[in-house]
């Protein structure tokens, strides 16, 4: 049992280092969101899918330890939650606050991810409603009406108001 919850510890200590490392990445593409890099950007996200694949791997291997634990307590893995577990272990202080140590900076590095995603989610809706108002300016200015604007053969000279071809008159 000792080894297994060694196992598990490490694991949690190698997931917890991840997600750090995820929440870096993170915060490092909060100015280049705003700044609109799209080169460094794709840079920071295919870095990202590397470290969200070992993630994932670990947490493959996090569960497959917790199995174990279940299988050796004789609980079901459903119920064997990491506060439950930390709680169990209260006959051995050392392993106790090891795991509870893993869980809390696991628990804030995740928290942390969560704050920093929902940050720069407002940031690429503000830029995405900012590329959709200038797209429906241009297009609004495409679709001005035509002015009375005659030349000297009467005819019309076809010239329409609008913010790109032609700016405001000053001299009235």
């Amino acid at each position: 049992m000792a080894s297994l919850m060694e196992n598990l510890i490490d694991v949690l200590d190698r997931e917890s280092t991840e997600y750090e490392a995820l929440l870096q990445l993170s915060q490092r593409k909060t100015p280049i969101i705003a700044g609109g890099d799209l080169a460094e950007l794709q840079k920071i996200t295919d870095e990202e899918q590397e470290l969200v694949s070992r993630i994932h791997n670990l947490d493959k291997q996090r569960a497959g330890v917790t199995a174990d634990i279940a299988d050796v307590l004789n609980r079901d893995v459903n119920d064997l939650k990491l506060p439950n577990l930390i709680t169990m272990l209260s006959a051995r202080p050392a392993e106790q606050q090891a795991l509870a140590d893993s869980h809390d900076r696991l628990q804030a590095a995740v928290r942390g991810l969560k704050r920093v995603n929902e940050q720069n989610s407002e940031l690429l809706n503000s830029a995405l409603e900012m590329v959709e108002f200038e797209m429906n300016l241009l297009q609004a200015s495409k679709a001005a009406p035509e002015t009375a604007n005659y030349n000297r053969g009467a005819y019309n000279a076809g010239n329409t108001m609008g913010v790109i071809d032609h700016g405001f008159d000053a001299k009235q």
